[in-house]
């Protein structure tokens, strides 16, 4: 009876402890998360609303808790249906009073609940702003601080040696060495095995923590064991780190026609897109360029917008709208860019979207490109990233984009002038009067549909459907031929040109009023 005794009073000790443990979030953490909101989010919801739902958010870990509110303005919590706690809820506007609610909620909930007891701060914090989030759109999201960390070193670059890798019994196999990178530097190769990291042997199945023992601050030192390809020799290098930005364009030059495919946009893809257009115009027998977005998803706004200014010489090429100051900007193109007056065809497809659409409607609507594929997904809605106090981080969908020719992208896309969806893509014959091509009425019906009419917005994308034609090379050969025939060319172009406003399609007064 006495060793039953100690037992459970050892049990019972363990589970205070645990319950002791408990991490609500903090409360620095959800004032920043309320405030970005209440003042940046693009659709209003009334503080209480997004408080209480990020109160409810805390069921994810526990589906048994249960909330309502009283007329007295008071929170009930349950626990599990056998009793439960009532709070007053503090003045519609106190983002402070409201984030000390849920400090308070968390902390209760793990007396009598063994999932949040045991929830570490990351945890409750991301299942609290998953539930503000859940008011507003698809789009919004929040990112914990491991997450944030990668993301931020896709936008912005990471420390690290440069180089892409495939697992291997044998080690970790290069399959690509960035150019000016530390392990360029240091004389890797292609097909080079990496062995061991700082003397550590790697697990060629762990591509994840491979991922993290290759990435560092800066400047620090690593030391690796490789395996030289094709010799088979075992050498000791020590390389040190840099700031590795991801490449996100590709470049290939055929009978004179650059293609250029963007898979993203991150801080370096203007730079990279200027590079590829003056090497491809360098090209003997120039005939144009290529520019692939099929599949690109989108990054960084400011980056698609550099790069339509590579092929716009004026007019307005970004416009967007949203409740806060900073959501509500323009910009315009500038001349002396490498890309202006080549004879250019962009690829889209369903998966086209974010800021590869805004950057299609710049180039079509503007009069420079011929579009051709199906329509783009149809996400004209522009996200801000908002950093945390915990260093996660909250996209918070806060503006719309207008296009030049004066249509809210948003849940409608961007209709490409030359339609590849459902059968017939032979190059032979592009029907530019007939099918192949959209018909004018088509345009004008795109371009003057209201932003709220989803139903009609619905009804219109079933012209061209959405569809994923990434490595369609019918769709590559249709531009090819595009590009080799000036005459088709420019009827090509005319197809998107035939209604547009002069004034609005090239950023006059017109468009500055909507």
């Amino acid at each position: 009876m006495k060793a039953g005794a100690r037992l459970l009073c050892l049990c019972w000790l363990v589970s205070m402890k645990s319950i002791a443990a408990a991490s609500p979030p903090s409360r620095d953490t959800i004032n920043a998360a309320l405030l970005a909101i209440r003042d940046r989010a693009l659709v209003v919801w009334p503080l209480p609303a997004i408080a209480l739902e990020g109160v409810k958010g805390l069921a994810s870990l526990d589906p048994t808790l249960a909330f309502s509110t009283t007329a007295e303005h008071r929170l009930e919590v349950g626990y599990g249906g056998h009793m439960s706690t009532s709070y007053a809820m503090p003045p519609d506007d106190d983002v402070a009073g409201w984030s000390r609610l849920i400090d308070q909620v968390t902390r209760e909930a793990a007396r009598h609940s063994r999932a949040i007891a045991s929830a570490d701060q990351d945890l409750t914090t991301e299942a609290v702003i998953d539930g503000f989030l859940s008011k507003l759109d698809i789009f919004s999201h929040y990112a914990g601080p491991r997450e944030a960390h990668e993301r931020q070193g896709s936008r912005n670059g990471f420390g690290g040696i440069g180089v892409r890798y495939d697992g291997n019994p044998a080690g970790i196999v290069l399959t690509d060495v960035l150019p000016e990178s530390p392990a360029a530097a240091a004389g890797l190769r292609v097909g080079d095995r990496i062995t061991a990291i700082d003397g550590e042997k790697l697990d060629s199945h762990d591509l994840p923590l491979v991922a993290m023992k290759l990435r560092g601050p800066e400047g620090s030192v690593i030391r690796l064991s490789v395996l030289e390809s094709p010799s088979g020799t075992l050498s000791q290098k020590s390389l040190r780190r840099g700031l590795v930005v991801p490449p996100t364009v590709t470049l290939s030059i055929d009978h004179g026609i650059g293609l250029i495919a963007v898979a993203s946009f991150n801080q370096n893809t203007g730079k990279e897109v200027a590079d590829a257009v003056r090497k491809a115009k360098a090209a003997i027998g120039f005939k144009g360029i290529l520019l692939d977005l099929r599949g690109n998803q989108g990054g960084l706004l400011d980056q698609a917008v550099m790069v339509a200014d590579q092929f716009i010489d004026h007019g307005r090429i970004l416009a967007t709208r949203g409740r806060h100051p900073d959501a509500v900007q323009s910009q315009d193109a500038r001349p002396g860019d490498a890309g202006e007056g080549v004879a250019l065809v962009v690829l889209i497809d369903g998966r086209t979207a974010s800021a590869a659409e805004i950057l299609a409607a710049d180039l079509q609507d503007i009069g420079h490109g011929v579009l051709v594929g199906t329509n783009s997904f149809g996400k004209g809605a522009i996200q801000t990233v908002v950093a945390l106090p915990n260093g996660g981080e909250m996209t918070l969908t806060w503006s719309r984009f207008v296009a030049p020719s004066g249509y809210a992208l948003h849940g409608l896309g961007v209709l490409p002038a030359i339609c590849t969806a459902g059968e017939g893509k032979a190059t032979d014959d592009l029907k530019l009067a007939g099918g192949r091509a959209a018909p004018p009425v088509l345009f004008a019906a795109w371009r003057g549909v209201a932003a709220d009419d989803m139903q009609q917005r619905f009804k219109l994308r079933a012209h061209c459907l959405a569809a994923d034609h990434g490595g369609d090379q019918a769709d590559v050969a249709i531009a090819r031929h595009l590009l080799t025939d000036r005459t088709l060319f420019a009827r090509a172009l005319a197809v998107s040109e035939a209604l547009s406003t002069p004034a609005l399609g090239r950023g006059g007064t017109a468009f500055e009023q909507r």
